[in-house]
Order: C-alpha cells, then sequence, then structure tokens
C-alpha cells in the first residue's frame, strides 16, 4: 500500500552548514538560484550517489559530476552551469565541510631538504579568506568604457576543455619528429588557436561596452570588437579579465619546515578528485 510521505523522511540528510555566496546573488541568470530571504543556502552533505559521480573521471573532466553534485547539495542552486566563479570556491568548499568536516590533511614536500610532511588545513578559515576582484572596476578607453563580469562555471569549464586540447596538440607537434617547416606551420596554427581561446575568455568575462551612443551586451559584437581592436587595448582588457578571475583564488599554505625550518609558500589546490575524497 502506497503512502503519501515516508516515514523516513525525518532522517533524510538536513543542511549541515549554512553560506552566504561573495556574489551576494549577483551575476545569477534569473531562475538559476533562489536566493533565501536571509541571503544564506543551506549546505547539505554528499549523498553515496554524489561521491560515485566524483570517482567517475569523463564527469569529473566535462564539469557535470560538479554540476551535479552541487545541485544535490545545495537545492538553491537551480543551475549550476550559471554558477559565477566568484562563487565557485565557497560552494565546493561548504560541501567538502558539510560531507568531511573543517579539516583536510594536506601533503608537502619541502623545497630545501625534502621533508615530506602533512599540515591540517581548517576549511572555513579557508572560505573566510576568499575575498573576489571589484567588478565595479571599468576601463576607460577614449570615449569608449567596458565593463565586466565573473564567467560562469560553463563557460569556464569550455575555456579549460579548449586550453586542454590544444597544449595537448602542442606537446604532441613539439615531441615530434620529421619535417621542420611542417612542425612550425603546425605550431602557427596551434599558437593561433591559443589566441582564438584567449579572445573567448575576455569575451566571456565583458558584460557590456559602453559608447555615447550604445551600450553593447551582445556577445557576437563584443567578439567582433574583440577580433578588432588593437593590441594593445586587447593586452589591456586580458590583463584586467585575468587579474579578476585570480583574485579568488585559493592562497597557498604557509608552512615552516619541522626539521630545517625553511620557510615557503604551497600551493593549495582544489583539485576535485583527492578533496571530495572519504575523510581520513
Amino acid at each position: 500500500m502506497s503512502q503519501s510521505a515516508n516515514p523516513l523522511k525525518n532522517y533524510f540528510r538536513h543542511p549541515a552548514l549554512y553560506i552566504r555566496l561573495p556574489s551576494e546573488g549577483k551575476f545569477w541568470p534569473q531562475g538559476s538560484l533562489e536566493m533565501p530571504p536571509n541571503g544564506e543556502l543551506g549546505v547539505m552533505p554528499m549523498t553515496a550517489i554524489d561521491e560515485i559521480s566524483y570517482r567517475t573521471p569523463d564527469a569529473l573532466f566535462n564539469g557535470d559530476a560538479v554540476v551535479r553534485v552541487v545541485e544535490s547539495c545545495v537545492p538553491d542552486i537551480k543551475n549550476a552551469w550559471h554558477i559565477p566563479n566568484i562563487d565557485l570556491n565557497t560552494i565546493l568548499i561548504a560541501i567538502r565541510i558539510a560531507s568531511n568536516g573543517n579539516d583536510i590533511d594536506l601533503g608537502s614536500k619541502c623545497p630545501s631538504c625534502s621533508t615530506e610532511n602533512t599540515y591540517g588545513v581548517n576549511l572555513r578559515h579557508v572560505i573566510d579568506q576568499l575575498a573576489p576582484g571589484d567588478y565595479a572596476e571599468h576601463i576607460k578607453h577614449g570615449d569608449m568604457e567596458i565593463y565586466f563580469k565573473p564567467m560562469s562555471y560553463q563557460d569556464q569549464n569550455r575555456i579549460n576543455l579548449m586550453q586542454f586540447e590544444q597544449q595537448r596538440l602542442l606537446q604532441t607537434v613539439t615531441q615530434a619528429t620529421g619535417n621542420e617547416d611542417e612542425r612550425s606551420k603546425q605550431l602557427d596554427q596551434i599558437l593561433e588557436e591559443i589566441t582564438k581561446v584567449t579572445l573567448q575568455a575576455i569575451k566571456f568575462s565583458i558584460s557590456a561596452v559602453r559608447t555615447p551612443q550604445d551600450v553593447v551586451t551582445d556577445p557576437a559584437f563584443i567578439e567582433e570588437f574583440l577580433q578588432n581592436c588593437d593590441s594593445k587595448l586587447f593586452a589591456q582588457l586580458r590583463d584586467h579579465a585575468v587579474k579578476l578571475r585570480t583574485a579568488d583564488d585559493l592562497k597557498p599554505l604557509e608552512i615552516d619546515c619541522p626539521e630545517c625550518k625553511h620557510h615557503y609558500k604551497q600551493d593549495f589546490i582544489l583539485d576535485n578528485a583527492l578533496f571530495f575524497g572519504s575523510a581520513s
């Protein structure tokens, strides 16, 4: 006999913590986020199915695993592909905390004496240190003003895949033996494609271009503008987009080697497969 409500519902998972997004809900397309009145999103632990998703290499590579796990653990996020990149680290770290606790152990090798040690990191402190770039800052070029936005997870993932493919081709060509003229031609083609990828990344980072006559938001028009602007302006736009995009990168760990007392910095990378593994 079917029941209208599962009597075990009270034993389903519940939010383990609540977070505020660095974006405060800005830059999210309509319908992709249901922001609670208090501005705090509940974050639930991963399910067994979520953990399996993070062990599927193809799903990790194409971003599908991240999207599925985020939408499972943060129900207020309706379309995780649209997450602005300034919110992504906060969300992923919160899911890790909800699933496996505040602390994570990271291995590090001293560059001076080669001693290997394990260091504990409090992930709540990591979240507190995350700060987005100033997207109110814009670039003025003559009578034109260029405004920026965070790249969405979907666009960032698309750029990552394009970069990976070009790096793979570059490695293949540089390691190949044979006709030097042909290799040179192939390298020129790859470098041209890398420039095109950079152009796409800038396009995804521009929200609008304001002129005395118009405010242009159409990505196709912005792309055409990037293809035809002078190289100095292109470099300025590229550098500004990179500065904004990397502002909330995870900060390296400050480590004093217990063996030789050497002080060094250890990169803290959000490796999904390792980061979301079982707690040690």
